[in-house]
């Protein structure tokens, strides 16, 4: 049971990342990055492979030296799903991978070195279509800001990126986006306010360097939703020091959070207590785990108890609801059928895959209608 977000979003530019919109009037995309050794191809294919099985719409790759830009060129030709090359310093690194097929550049221009270096860099990614992501970051600010601010300041992110953007600009390029993270959750999301208003550029948004699964997930989640619900906003990264599977499964439950972005389950669960008629975290557990592969976007309610369960299961696409002798089961937000409170996992993961499938039909029959109705 959808409802649409009451967020208004930020207007701006759109971009391609390969077949992916960015900006705009497009969903808003989730990304994340390996953390593999670019040079171990094998590793990084793999993690790529795991990354997109997760959910995420694009993935970045460092590539610090040329070997990596060569292993570069054999992880392309083995993924499908759009891929940015991160690279500092060296433009030859960038103009290298522009050649193996990378989907976007995520530089600083400011650092690749002289006009003419960067000149080169630009002509390449507007001749191959290539956009480019100007990253700025808290830890890595230019000597003269540092001194001119005394440390990272949220002035300090916006003018960098600034800086970036008019380099960008007197080569006459649009294709780009820009991101001005920090770790401080205040600084991200005050630097992201401001840059929001001078331009029009697509924003990815991040928390650098949040931390572990637990902390940067808490600080992520606080920093991206502030932003989301001011509508800005266009790609996301949660940052982790963990498994990038991870990152792509909390950016994804921020977005289902302020409803800007349907993948898989929504589970609505109650933290359980002693009125409870089965073992709700337990239930939750098994359920998590064995419906990780279903990326219908509904609505699931496992209530433990009769005080809120029928209320949240009418809301929910499939709802279950704690009583005794029997659970009851909700389908579409209707009392369909009771089953026994002590075996009844396998039998609600069925009901749920095949609602899934129902729904899964009806928006296949509702898209050939709307193109139907288009000819």
């Amino acid at each position: 049971m959808h409802k649409p977000s009451p967020i208004t979003r930020r207007v701006s530019r759109q971009i391609m990342v390969g077949s992916v919109p960015v900006g705009g009037d497009a969903p808003i995309s989730v990304q994340s990055m390996t953390n593999t050794e670019t040079c171990d191809v094998d590793a990084t294919v793999a993690q790529i492979v795991a990354i997109q099985d997760a959910g995420a719409d694009i993935v970045r790759v460092s590539v610090p030296s040329m070997d990596a830009a060569e292993a570069f060129r054999a992880i392309r030709a083995r993924v499908d799903v759009p891929l940015v090359a991160d690279i500092h310093f060296d433009h030859k690194i960038a103009l290298k991978v522009a050649e193996y097929g990378v989907d976007c550049l995520r530089i600083n221009p400011g650092n690749i070195g002289s006009d003419k270096k960067v000149r080169a860099v630009i002509d390449c990614a507007r001749d191959k279509g290539i956009p480019i992501r100007i990253g700025v970051n808290a830890g890595s600010l230019g000597k003269e800001l540092q001194r001119k601010y005394g440390e990272p300041t949220a002035e300090a992110l916006v003018e960098s990126a600034l800086h970036h953007v008019d380099i960008l600009d007197r080569f006459n390029y649009p294709d780009f986006k820009v991101s001005v993270k920090a770790s401080e959750v205040f600084m991200a999301v005050a630097a992201y306010r401001l840059l929001a208003k001078q331009i029009d550029q697509p924003l990815h948004l991040g928390i650098t360097e949040a931390g572990g699964l637990r902390g940067g997930t808490v600080k992520s989640a606080v920093g991206l939703g502030m932003l989301l619900m001011d509508g800005i906003g266009d790609t996301i990264r949660v940052s982790l020091a963990a498994d990038p599977v991870e990152e792509v499964k909390v950016g994804f439950e921020i977005l289902k959070s302020l409803k800007l972005r349907a993948n898989g389950i929504n589970f609505i669960a109650c933290p359980s207590c002693s009125r409870q008629n089965f073992d709700v975290i337990a239930t939750m557990n098994t359920l998590e785990q064995r419906l990780e592969d279903i990326r219908t976007p509904m609505d699931v309610a496992v209530i433990g108890c009769i005080v809120n369960g029928p209320g949240e299961a009418r809301e929910a696409d499939v709802g279950l609801t704690g009583a005794s002798p029997s659970n009851l089961i909700y389908v579409d937000g209707k009392p369909d059928h009771k089953v026994s409170n002590l075996d009844f996992v396998d039998h609600l993961e069925q009901v749920i895959r095949q609602r899934a499938a129902s729904l899964e039909t009806q928006r296949a029959a509702d898209e050939a209608q709307l193109i139907a109705r288009s000819k």
